[in-house]
């Protein structure tokens, strides 16, 4: 009987663990499965949290449901009944200490039409003026490796990108354009600028799709996401489970490897699938040959601060769903959402509850960091109070420091990740990475990582 451990009982770690259960019961596959988690709960980030009436969650409030490894998942796991659909609505950019309506046709804040363009209340006149050469200017040299803030910059200008467009894509993707590629984040603005010769053009003939997906685009659960994770440890009946063990080291020992723990005995593996995050899965490792790849990846850090008044929603402008901040604006948050108007399953009695996001590239993230949660609530209160108008106190609170533990996807992490995976085949031939580390930020693409991951190892047991 061959054993597969994996390390990490986040969304990457059990859907890995969902499909080689699923094929062990079809095939009858001889084959050991063990999960190691170091928290008392599995979800990793994910975590629901019941407060007086509201669901809080300590990491993403929701799943992108197009993605085509989700829906399917979901049936596995016979959640069908428990799905609950995001509200849609206008969505802001403050500016300027003011709300702007970030254009109705645009996507990811780009525009899909001259008329969406025109409209849009953040740029001037002389700024979509300058966008409008990206109807006639041509690529010339631009690649899906190129960073995607110097290719929209080229095409649409300075104005439009910094205003509208870097604020929506920098929230989404956790990073300075500059910093990001093409390929990392929206590889088909290449594609539309080669087949239309705009990219304006090319997000208007693709219009209709974008709609159809942004209505309803994201999914949750009745309870919170931990239903999720609930069901695949009620799902997992033949695997062994292993919450609140730490893992200190992995040893290869012939063709097996030795897992050591500080709270638990130690464990012989065949196959490893390592979901944790990079400077974790460094230091299980200890290997020096591995480390200078290792050091390549980087992380952001993040707070994440929930506010729940005791009056209603309908304190809030009408048909929003929330704000990204720009530059030039008197409140320190990056982001608002406007939890209960989005989500109505997270406010029991239809009571306001907002969520604010401080990121480590907020040039006062820096001091926020130390700083208490009374504090951090005080600043919170100030930006709601700034941006809202809203001067009630609050009879929730609740505060999430994500200090380093965000993916963040530079120009060369595609190289980084080929080049590790490729020591590891030679050194570690039966040891996987897995996770949001290296392959894909977002619950949709995790849930595709721990598919193929799986189907990765049952290939070479096949052998």
């Amino acid at each position: 009987m061959k054993t597969v451990v994996v390390v990490g009982g986040g969304i990457t770690g059990l859907s890995t663990m969902h499909y080689l259960q699923k094929e062990k019961e079809e095939k009858g596959l001889d084959i050991n499965l063990v999960l190691i988690e170091k928290n008392d709960y599995l979800g990793g980030k994910m975590h629901s949290v019941e407060k007086d009436g509201f669901i809080l969650e300590t990491g993403a409030d929701s799943i992108v449901a197009r993605h085509s490894s989700v829906m399917p998942l979901v049936e596995d796991l016979g959640l069908q009944d428990d799905l609950v659909y995001n509200g849609t609505g206008i969505s802001y950019i403050y500016t300027n200490n003011t709300l702007h309506a970030i254009p109705a046709d645009s996507v990811f804040g780009i525009p899909t039409s001259v008329e969406s363009l025109e409209s849009s209340t953040l740029v001037s006149e002389e700024g979509k003026k300058e966008a409008l050469k990206d109807l006639e200017l041509p690529n010339e040299y631009f690649t899906k490796d190129s960073s995607i803030g110097s290719f929209l910059e080229h095409f649409l200008g300075k104005e439009l990108v910094e205003k509208q467009i870097a604020p929506v894509l920098s929230g989404v993707y956790s990073g300075k354009l500059d910093t990001l590629t093409m390929a990392s984040t929206l590889p088909y603005l290449l594609d539309y600028k080669e087949q239309y010769g705009s990219i304006i053009k090319g997000f208007g003939a693709h219009k209709e799709e974008f709609q159809k997906a942004a209505n309803k685009k994201f999914i949750s659960f009745k309870n919170g996401l931990s239903s999720l994770f609930n069901r695949f440890e009620e799902k997992l009946s033949d695997v062994t489970i292993l919450k609140g063990v730490s893992t200190n080291h992995i040893e290869k020992r012939d063709d097996k490897y030795k897992l050591t723990f500080d709270n638990h005995e130690v464990i012989e593996a065949d196959f490893i699938v390592l979901t944790t995050p990079h400077d974790v899965t460094k230091k299980l490792l200890k290997d020096p040959n591995l480390d200078e790849d290792f050091n390549e990846f980087s992380n952001a850090s993040l707070i994440t601060i929930y506010l729940g008044f005791n009056i209603p929603d309908s304190q809030l402008p009408a048909d929003g769903t929330g704000f990204i901040v720009s530059e030039n604006s008197d409140v320190k948050c990056n982001a608002c959402t406007w939890t209960s108007r989005k989500w109505s399953h997270t406010s029991e009695d239809g009571k306001l509850l907002v969520r604010l996001f401080y990121k480590n590239s907020n040039p006062d993230f820096e001091n926020m960091k130390h700083l208490s949660k009374e504090e951090l609530t005080k600043i919170a209160l100030n930006d709601i109070a700034k941006s809202l108008k809203i001067e009630a106190q609050p009879t929730v609170v609740d505060v999430t420091k994500w200090n380093d533990l965000m993916p963040v996807y530079h120009l060369g992490h595609a190289k980084t990740v080929e080049a590790l995976s490729t020591k590891l085949a030679s050194s570690y031939e039966n040891i996987f990475l897995a996770g949001c580390s290296y392959y894909g930020v977002g619950i949709g693409p995790c849930i595709k990582n721990g598919k193929e991951t799986a189907e990765s190892i049952l290939a070479k047991l096949s052998k």
